[in-house]
């Protein structure tokens, strides 16, 4: 690894690198699938977050199109993933994600297995029974539970007494993954039924290609960062690091050494600062979720406004790469309320932008709106 000063302004230059990366100061709008692979997969836990987090990168996208593309075109695909949260990547990256993270998704869903006395046989018996009962295509979540209960040891049905969802096992291995919703449950659907035959790939070398996908839209950015957001131990991703060394460059960030793809940076070198560039970001956006540390974002007094308890992430004002306030909506009738509450007193030029924002919003949700500013 060849290790390299950086000018002045550095954070600055990380900020206007990462927005770029992720879409949030584009002068051309990407397409959805585009956004989904440059961002390394768009956060869905919550799937009306996941679908403005496309909206936050492209005002010209619709809803409809992001539901074309999941259960139509079949271009993205929605499964479990980093952190073993839902997320949506690009159909043709699949097989790279789940190659990927893999060992470490199976290694925590088994060691609870094992606390509850079931053996690796058993899970894969499950596994097996789990395929069978959607062989003839989707399946919803509570469907399948009751099918597995019903045929289940008295060691299974404690176990799946103790987490919500019992597939994380053939999801984690890629044999499955979401269909489309039916009313207001969530179906499960074999994936080789669902995307055809799947191109395997070795597990380093798909993790080698995931740690350059997330330095290009997260860096720079340590193993630690990495490893905080894939998931993956960080004996291995220490070892993912070393493996692709001579590829990275190191950059110096507040005395912390971060890595950085040696073909990114002279685009991160010649980033030009943003001046006054806005964003609403709405809940778990992942630009807010590739670093262990956020201090790079916002200030310690307003964390707890943002990163809340049981692991739910405010929607954010985000200014030149910064987080500067909250904000939430709701509908009222045909009109969309949108609140903002600051952290510090804004500009004209902020609140203007902030304003247009809302606007565009708004047509999103094909709904007027309305706007109020709180006080800081």
């Amino acid at each position: 690894m060849t290790s390299v000063k950086t000018a002045s302004r550095v954070s600055e230059k990380i900020h206007a690198f990462r927005m770029s990366r992720h879409h949030l100061r584009d002068a051309k709008s990407a397409d959805l699938v585009t956004i989904c692979r440059d961002i390394c997969g768009v956060q869905a836990q919550v799937m009306s977050a996941g679908r403005l987090q496309f909206w936050a990168r492209n005002h010209g996208i619709a809803s409809a199109a992001i539901d074309a593309a999941l259960w139509q075109k079949r271009t993205l695909v929605k499964t479990s993933l980093m952190r073993q949260t839902v997320h949506l990547v690009p159909s043709d990256e699949f097989s790279l994600y789940i190659s990927a993270l893999k060992k470490s998704r199976l290694e925590a869903v088994l060691r609870i297995m094992a606390k509850c006395g079931i053996s690796l046989r058993e899970s894969d018996k499950l596994t097996t029974d789990i395929l069978d009962a959607i062989d003839a295509g989707c399946a919803t979540r509570s469907a399948l539970r009751a099918a597995m209960r019903a045929k289940a040891s008295k060691k299974m049905r404690t176990w799946m007494d103790l987490v919500w969802s019992i597939v994380r096992v053939p999801v984690s291995e890629g044999l499955i993954c979401y269909g489309p919703d039916q009313g207001n449950e969530v179906t499960f659907i074999r994936t080789d039924q669902w995307l055809g035959k799947q191109k395997p790939i070795a597990e380093l070398e798909a993790q080698c290609a995931l740690f350059r996908k997330y330095l290009a839209a997260y860096g720079p950015a340590t193993v630690r960062d990495f490893r905080h957001w894939s998931g993956i131990s960080m004996k291995d991703c220490q070892a993912i690091h070393d493996c692709i060394k001579d590829d990275l460059v190191e950059v110096k960030v507040d005395d912390v050494t971060c890595s950085l793809l040696r073909r990114d940076y002279k685009e991160f070198a010649e980033s030009a600062p943003s001046k006054g560039r806005v964003k609403l970001l709405p809940h778990f956006d992942s630009y807010l979720l590739a670093h262990a540390e956020k201090e790079h974002l916002l200030a310690s007094v307003h964390y707890k406004r943002v990163y809340r308890n049981q692991g739910w992430i405010s929607p954010v004002i985000l200014v030149d790469g910064k987080v500067t306030g909250v904000w939430s909506y709701k509908m009222q009738g045909r009109t969309l309320l949108i609140q903002i509450e600051p952290f510090a007193k804004l500009s004209r030029a902020i609140r203007g932008a902030i304003e247009q924002e809302a606007a565009a919003l708004a047509v999103f949700f094909d709904r007027a709106h309305a706007i109020e500013f709180g006080t800081p």
